[in-house]
């Protein structure tokens, strides 16, 4: 399994960022070709202060190759391109090859 975790920076109006995410940037991720599983969330902490991100998605495919197809389709660039209408204060991604013990 290889994985892309998105950790965003906390914009200025969070609420409109929460916003276009939920109902821009999620659908277009969703759409990305044979990504096997997406999920995100909004980040808190367990006493109220704020978190290191604003946001985290994380999104799994069967290997490498599928990610770097699936981020250079046609979705794939429609959703990169839509990172500058919202995420002007970041975004972190990291990817990892996926190794699991349990």
């Amino acid at each position: 399994m290889y994985r892309l975790t998105a950790s965003y920076h906390h914009p200025a109006d969070r609420d409109a960022f929460v916003t276009h995410y939920r109902d821009v940037h999620a659908k277009l991720a969703a759409k990305l070709p044979d990504v096997r599983s997406f999920s995100w969330g909004v980040c808190e902490t367990p006493d109220g202060s704020q978190p290191p991100h604003a946001l985290v998605a994380v999104l799994d495919w069967d290997s490498k190759e599928a990610a770097q197809a699936s981020l250079g389709s046609e979705e794939g660039q429609a959703a990169v391109a839509d990172l500058d209408n919202f995420a002007q204060a970041g975004v972190d991604m990291e990817f990892q090859e996926l190794t699991s013990e349990v």
